[in-house]
């Protein structure tokens, strides 16, 4: 089947905003005195619903608060980074102006938040080239479940099958393969061999843009 559908995850696949995460993580923890490290965030979080960010956070230190208040300390410090720092990852434009050249649907498929998904928009001015924009906020289950990219393909009436899927987690990818669409990752720590289940590894996107030119 012709792949005539292109959705990209956000958080450090359309700007390096994974950094911005774990900073924030760490600076709102340790209003708890709680302390953890860039690891942990990886470890524990990377790819994850801020709804499942918050709630792993309270029960791995036991926290008493209400987990809806550490989600919006972490949405605003991220906002706030994304405002002032982000910066579009390699290859964006190129691709995204590709894309609309060759008449793909182009989706977004997050696990981010409204608020953080405006924010990235808005920093990169980029709106106007996504005809469907999903967030994880809004399914009943976040990454690695395939709801979110399920959803898109339903939204733009099209089959899973024409579907490619750009990835730079773990918990993305599963949940891109879990949806039976082509998975195309850059991904994150490049020795993780889990990343071997991907249906295509690439450096950047430049590089994508060169695979996409021989498959189309």
């Amino acid at each position: 089947m012709k792949k005539n559908t292109f959705i990209f995850d956000m958080d450090g696949v359309i700007i390096d905003s994974e950094p911005f995460w774990r900073q924030a993580q760490i600076e709102i923890l340790s209003t708890y005195n709680i302390t953890i490290s860039e690891e942990d965030c990886i470890k524990y979080t990377m790819g994850k619903r801020i709804d499942d960010v918050a709630l792993i956070w309270c029960q791995l230190h036991k926290l008493t608060i209400n987990p809806k208040i550490l989600e919006t300390a972490i949405i605003t410090a991220v906002v706030n980074l994304i405002n002032t720092k982000g910066e579009a990852k390699k290859g964006l434009y190129e691709l995204l102006t590709f894309l609309t050249k060759n008449n793909f649907n182009i989706a977004l498929a997050t696990s981010s938040s409204l608020p953080i998904i405006n924010a990235v928009f808005n920093r990169l001015s980029i709106a106007n080239y996504f005809k469907v924009v999903c967030s994880a906020d809004n399914e009943a289950y976040g990454k690695p479940h395939p709801a979110i990219y399920l959803k898109v393909a339903e939204k733009l009436g099209v089959n899973a099958a024409s579907c490619l899927v750009l990835e730079d987690s773990i918990t993305g990818l599963i949940a891109a393969k879990a949806a039976t669409m082509h998975t195309l990752v850059i991904p994150y720590d490049k020795t993780d061999l889990r990343f071997s289940l991907a249906n295509n590894i690439f450096s950047s996107m430049l590089d994508v843009i060169d695979y996409l030119k021989i498959d189309i």
